[in-house]
């Protein structure tokens, strides 16, 4: 009851302030037409492409609105104070036009592998990536984070991507309105003082202007010195902002994004299915679970009735640190079992990907041995083509054969 109050004397606030023209500032003032200029300059005040003007009744406004009562504990005073301030730095830095902005140029193209938006979770949210052991190349760092004017660019950046991410969301009813900001850690520099100063600006920038936007901060390949650190901090945080923080350390990665990604979305970097430019799956080829218990044996089959094909297979083992096989098993019992591929993993750079030519039917049999106390899980996907064996031996690309 005390939210829904609260939900209606901010929606009571923001029609008052919008309709008075003081949410944002007061136009000029113009003899002609100014009746309905002003009319349009209500109905135009949005924010995330969703209009704020409540007696519009646009379904994503309450919604909107929420997320700042939500961000203040329901304290409409503050929740309207926090709406006025994100509205004007919108206006200041020119968050709407800044998708248009080329922040990418030959001088700092590096940065595309630093932050990037791809794929979503198992609820539909965009991910957005930030991987900051790129900074551990030091003429990087300096040429992004050496000067004020490239420390900007850089915070400018991260917006636009932000803002990338936003305009795949949905706000109604039903629908997706948060994102999930993945940061990769591996080979993080040690603290420095240009690195702490743009990340404390960027978590400060985004807390105060994206209130329930972003729904989890991941944090992978944490070193030791930040996680102690971080835990820490995380004590001092409300509830609501420590469940947004997960943190990850290098053994844990995999384990940590498929419990929130699907595995063919999480990048083969990460332990994943997923490989960039991929020609031979994409994330709608679902893969397969098997478990295998700990200090077991476990066996995946992949039956194969045709031949005359080519058969190609793509695995991970959650936490790897295994012995593994790759064997075809004739259904010939007068055939022999070919091995095709074996050794121990412990912690490979991407999933494991093979083919084999089929001449006969039969089965491929992966075997995963684990020593470890701990339960795997074996993600595994597969797909026949049509292929000569010549093609194959040859290395050719698959083709259908009439």
């Amino acid at each position: 009851m005390r939210k829904k109050r609260a939900l209606l004397k901010f929606k009571t606030l923001v029609e008052d302030a919008i309709c008075k023209n003081y949410l944002v500032d007061k136009p000029k003032k113009s003899k002609r037409n100014a009746k309905e200029q002003q009319q349009q300059l209500r109905e135009d005040i949005s924010l995330w492409g969703v209009p704020l003007l409540p007696s519009r009744d646009h379904e994503g406004t309450e919604i909107v609105l929420l997320k700042f009562l939500k961000a203040n504990n329901y304290k409409v005073r503050s929740a309207f104070y926090m709406l006025r301030k994100v509205m004007k730095w919108r206006k200041e830095y020119g968050t709407d036009s800044i998708l248009d902005e080329d922040l990418l140029t030959r001088d700092n193209d590096e940065l595309k592998d630093v932050v990037h938006t791809g794929s979503t979770d198992k609820q539909g949210r965009p991910l957005y990536y930030t991987v900051y052991g790129a900074f551990k190349d030091k003429a990087l760092c300096t040429k992004v984070l050496g000067t004020e004017e490239s420390r900007e660019n850089f915070l400018r950046l991260k917006v636009q991507n932000l803002e990338k991410s936003i305009k795949q969301l949905s706000f109604k009813s039903g629908g997706v309105d948060s994102i999930v900001q993945i940061t990769d850690l591996k080979n993080f520099p040690a603290p420095m003082k240009e690195l702490s100063s743009i990340s404390k600006k960027i978590v400060t920038l985004f807390q105060s202007n994206y209130p329930g936007i972003i729904n989890k901060n991941i944090l992978i390949n944490v070193p030791f010195w930040y996680y102690t650190s971080r835990v820490v901090t995380k004590k001092l945080m409300n509830p609501r902002a420590r469940k947004k923080f997960i943190l990850a350390r290098p053994s844990n990665v995999t384990q940590t994004l498929s419990k929130y990604i699907p595995i063919e979305q999480v990048p083969a970097q990460y332990g994943g299915l997923k490989r960039d430019n991929d020609v031979e799956f994409s994330p709608e080829d679902k893969a397969l679970e098997h478990r295998i218990r700990a200090n077991a044996v476990g066996h995946v089959n992949i039956p194969v009735t045709e031949s005359g094909v080519m058969i190609v297979w793509d695995y991970t083992v959650v936490g790897w640190d295994v012995s593994f096989k790759e064997q075809f098993i004739p259904d010939d019992e007068g055939s022999y079992t070919i091995l095709i591929r074996g050794g121990k993993v412990k912690r490979p750079t991407e999933n494991a990907r093979n083919s084999y030519y089929i001449s006969e039917p039969g089965k491929i049999v992966i075997t995963v041995e684990s020593s470890s106390y701990a339960r795997k899980k074996v993600y595994y996907r597969f797909k026949t083509k049509p292929i000569s064996a010549e093609q194959f031996f040859l290395g050719a690309d698959a083709e259908t054969t009439a």
